[in-house]
């Protein structure tokens, strides 16, 4: 406002402005504004009312912009007030500092001229003065030097030999120079007799070994600055030194214990002391080594030697001290908690981080990096180690609790129980350990950063090694149930089989996945570094489960088949009586069945039965309907109709499917008992086939077979495989029988449902 007001330029109105020149002579705002025509365009364009509201409306804004000018102008009034009183205070302060300023002009005029004139005096005096004053510090310096073997012998003698060696320094150019005059030559004679038997202290001294490293830097230092061969003292500082270091070795040596005993120390205060004692000092010799023999002025001719003596030296110490931390490391047989283990392994680098940069090329860093890498997938393998011993100890559990109630004859965990048991124990365990392997690539770890540790560590080491060795190792070891029992010493008991069975498939659905998740973003595992896939774990630990379910089937189906094999094999046939009752083995092979049915439903789900017709419905000697039994059998086994039943059993055969006795068994119930069954059956029928059969004999299998038919009917997916063998098993019978007179239907039926 107040630039509009003295019709300054706005910078910022520059927009507008440029906008209102658009608007011409009409435009209120604008530069080229003509009220005639702005008049003019309103009484055109508007009516009586709106002229006099925008008559009033402008009024409101002259009056306003009339009061908001006045309003700057006495504010300005009021500034323009201020800023005269201000220039003419500083106008009447200037002229008094002017003034001053004039005053103090003419004074030192004044002390220039009285100074020239004291200077002009004295000028005489100033030269008789210096003269004197030169003649003051050589009688100093003589005297100095006069009292030079008094001051060398007394410092000797309080074991100042720093002091003594630095008086000497000073006066030694000295001597030097003037050694043709006869006094400074007997002084200079006085003083060297007392320096040689200085040097003779300090080279005892420092075979003595002084009182630690800095003793011998300060030792060998005086004799450098007494003129004693650098070479000569670069091997004994070196052999001195090399001494107290090997026996701080022999120290760290012998606090890892005796072979094959424990250590005496954990390994964090191991490490502490090796970086403390050894490293320490050892930094301290490099340091004086370097400063006395390499980077000393005057030290270029035997620095490249010195260098190459102290690589040497170096090397040779850290390859034992290296081997000694390598020995403490692989006495960590703990799979607990690895703190202890990564704060060790992260001092002693950080301590050798620092001695290569004291000592560039010595390779201290690189080998204590390979060390940190190999504990690290030591660490890794005990870890494995320790899951596969776990995992071991998880089904010896299993089986003792398996054996204990069946020892006692009580009720014991069931199978869903157990399988819980073992995956959450197990899963449980490998959090745990992935979180103690985390702490190797922890952020606070100094060695975290390097190459190893962030690739081939987490995706090799880790997730290849540790994980997916784990699931394979899971999948193998369950596996080795499945063979001989002279390769495992026994054999495993069913359930257990039934049970690593669904472990192994319940990690091809989602164990596998979610493991590999988990190590994946614990480590950050790239999906383009990533190993072995997910699909490969789980094809195999699918297969696992594939080849210990069949592998259950076929031990179940070998124990019923045994009882009916001996069953057959230890009966008479041919002399056996009327059959009364059901053999007692048929019971039980019933009664097993159920229970390996219920085994089973603990752990599978029921599977699908195959549709039957009306027709395949119509069981044998069914206890629903006798004339359905008579229809079936009346053909083939009335003694008023007898005929071959051999051509009747191949007929048969013609017109169904072939049973296919070995199958692959899916993963559910009725598919597990349908193969036990079948290898049942198939070796009931083969023992029968073996065997001769009286009338009775013949009559015998019979009820046998209809009692079988009335239960086993039940367990499996398709009911025409139980009749398709039983019957079989009866022609065989019939077909081997030197009087095949079959026993009536009904009779049968009764002694079936009185058994």
């Amino acid at each position: 406002m107040l630039k509009l007001y003295y019709g300054l330029p706005d910078p910022a109105a520059g927009e507008a402005g440029r906008a209102a020149d658009a608007g011409g002579p009409t435009d209120i705002n604008g530069p080229r504004f003509d009220p005639e025509a702005f008049l003019t365009k309103l009484q055109k364009e508007c009516p009586l009312a709106q002229l006099m509201d925008c008559e009033t409306d402008m009024v409101k804004q002259i009056r306003a912009l009339d009061s908001d000018m006045q309003t700057l102008v006495y504010e300005n009034y009021n500034k323009f007030i201020s800023a005269t009183d201000t220039i003419r205070t500083m106008k009447n302060d200037f002229k008094r500092m002017e003034d001053e300023m004039d005053g103090l002009a003419a004074n030192m005029a004044a002390i220039t001229e009285s100074s020239a004139r004291v200077s002009s005096t004295l000028r005489d005096r100033h030269e008789q003065i210096a003269k004197l004053s030169g003649v003051h510090t050589l009688l100093r310096k003589l005297q100095f030097l006069l009292e030079l073997p008094a001051r060398l012998t007394r410092c000797v003698e309080l074991e100042a030999y720093g002091t003594a060696v630095r008086y000497h320094g000073r006066a030694r150019a000295v001597l030097h120079h003037y050694r043709h005059l006869p006094s400074f030559h007997g002084i200079q004679a006085d003083c060297q007799v007392i320096m040689a038997g200085l040097a003779q202290r300090l080279r005892q001294r420092f075979r003595d070994g002084g009182s630690g490293a800095k003793d011998l830097a300060e030792c060998v230092e005086l004799l450098l600055e007494l003129e004693e061969p650098a070479e000569e003292l670069c091997d004994e500082f070196l052999a001195h030194a090399g001494a107290r270091l090997a026996a701080e070795l022999d120290t760290l040596e012998a606090e890892l214990g005796p072979p094959g005993g424990a250590p005496t120390c954990d390994i964090l205060e191991f490490t502490d002391r090796g970086c403390n004692s050894f490293v320490g000092n050892l930094c301290l010799v490099i340091a004086s080594y370097q400063e006395l023999f390499v980077s000393r002025a005057g030290a270029a001719p035997i620095a490249p030697m010195a260098r190459a003596k102290l690589a040497t030296f170096v090397e040779g110490l850290l390859g034992r001290y290296f081997g000694l931390v390598e020995r403490r490391v692989q006495l960590e047989k703990g799979v607990g908690d690895s703190s202890l283990l990564v704060r060790a392994l992260d001092r002693f680098h950080r301590r050798l981080q620092a001695l290569e940069q004291l000592l560039p090329g010595a390779g201290s860093a690189s080998e204590g990096t390979a060390i940190v890498e190999r504990a690290a997938r030591a660490r890794v393998a005990q870890y494995l180690q320790a899951l596969r011993g776990f995992y071991q100890d998880c089904l010896t559990d299993v089986r003792q609790a398996l054996a204990a109630p069946r020892l006692a004859g009580k009720e014991g965990p069931g199978l869903a129980e157990l399988l819980a048991t073992v995956s959450a124990s197990l899963l449980g365990q490998v959090k745990a350990v992935l979180g103690y392997v985390h702490l190797f690539t922890a952020r606070d770890v100094a060695f975290s950063n390097k190459p190893y540790f962030k690739g081939e560590f987490c995706s090799q080491a880790v997730r290849e090694g540790l994980v997916v060795g784990f699931i394979r190792a899971v999948c193998g070891t369950a596996q080795q149930f499945c063979e001989a029992p002279g390769d495992r010493g026994g054999t495993a008991p069913p359930a257990l089989l039934l049970l690593l069975s669904r472990l192994c498939l319940d990690y091809e659905t989602s164990t596998i996945s979610y493991i590999l998740t988990l190590a994946d973003e614990q480590f950050l595992v790239q999906a383009e570094v990533a190993g072995t896939l997910g699909s490969v774990l789980c094809a195999e630990a699918r297969a696992a489960a594939q080849r210990l379910l069949t592998h259950y089937v076929r031990v179940q189906g070998l124990a019923v088949s045994q009882m009916l094999r001996k069953s057959v094999e230890t009966r008479d046939w041919v002399g056996t009586i009327e059959p009364r009752t059901v053999r007692a083995v048929m019971k039980r092979v019933v009664e097993d069945t159920t229970a390996i049915d219920v085994q089973v439903g603990l752990l599978y789900e029921e599977g699908v039965r195959k549709a039957q017709s009306s027709d395949s419905s119509k069981r044998t000697f069914s206890v629903y309907s006798s004339s359905r039994q008579q229809g079936r059998y009346a053909p083939s086994y009335t003694p008023s109709a007898p005929m071959d039943t051999n051509l009747l059993s191949n007929i048969q055969k013609l017109f169904s499917e072939r049973i296919d006795i070995f199958s692959p068994v899916e993963f559910n119930k009725v598919s597990v008992l349908t193969g036990i069954v079948k290898i049942s059956l198939k070796s009931f029928l083969e023992c029968v086939r073996l065997r001769t059969f009286g009338r009775f004999g013949l009559q015998q299998v019979q009820v046998d077979c209809h009692y079988l038919q009335l239960y086993l009917w039940r367990f499996v997916g398709d009911e025409g495989l139980v009749h398709g063998l039983l019957d079989e098993i009866v022609a065989s019978a019939a077909h081997r029988c030197l009087d095949p007179v079959p026993m009536e239907p009904s009779v049968v039926e009764v002694i079936c449902e009185r058994g």
